[in-house]
């Protein structure tokens, strides 16, 4: 039987990471990005959340020891003026096919603690909506929705809206510093 293994990302991950991402790139507007990085931009994004955030993957552990990256998660700044420092913005993209097995969900149990346990206070999520399962996944794990940009973005010859989605995390009173990087 095979089990999941959530780990932190390391830079020979770059390239399953991009292969997972490339065909949301390339044939969906999951994503507004229209050139799918190379496997060099990859290492960079995945260095970036590990200063400050985070970078998971999600490996599909097997009996003889090697494991194949079946999904990964990451947070980043939510916005760039300071007083937004306590809020990441988080994501999360599996092997397409591979949704609904329970995933996403296993990415965001470890990385929504770590982000709570490194000061910061609010997780939010960005989604090209209609988008059923990633709506259905963040609810399920408590995000609300806050708002939507209607007919945003144009992407694959049609206008698409997004939808931002809010979870709160535990916070131990109010802030005495920026939220903590990794050392």
């Amino acid at each position: 039987m095979l089990s999941h293994v959530v780990r932190d990302a390391t830079p020979a991950d770059a390239e399953r990471c991009r292969e997972i991402y490339a065909p949301y790139v390339e044939s969906t507007a999951i994503t507004f990005e229209e050139s799918a990085p190379d496997t060099a931009e990859m290492e960079r994004r995945i260095a970036d959340a590990q200063l400050g955030h985070a970078w998971l993957v999600l490996e599909e552990a097997q009996p003889d020891g090697a494991g194949r990256i079946l999904g990964y998660a990451y947070a980043g700044p939510f916005a760039r003026r300071a007083a937004y420092r306590w809020a990441a913005e988080v994501s999360v993209y599996l092997e397409q096919g591979s949704s609904r097995r329970g995933g996403g969900r296993a990415l965001y149990a470890a990385l929504l603690p770590r982000l709570a346990e490194r000061g910061f206070r609010v997780a939010m999520a960005c989604m090209t909506l209609p988008n059923d399962a990633s709506v259905g996944l963040h609810e399920a794990l408590g995000f609300e929705q806050v708002g939507t940009y209607p007919d945003i973005g144009w992407k694959l010859g049609a206008w698409h809206s997004v939808g931002w989605m809010q979870l709160r995390l535990p916070a131990a009173g109010d802030p005495a510093g920026p939220p903590s990087e990794l050392r």
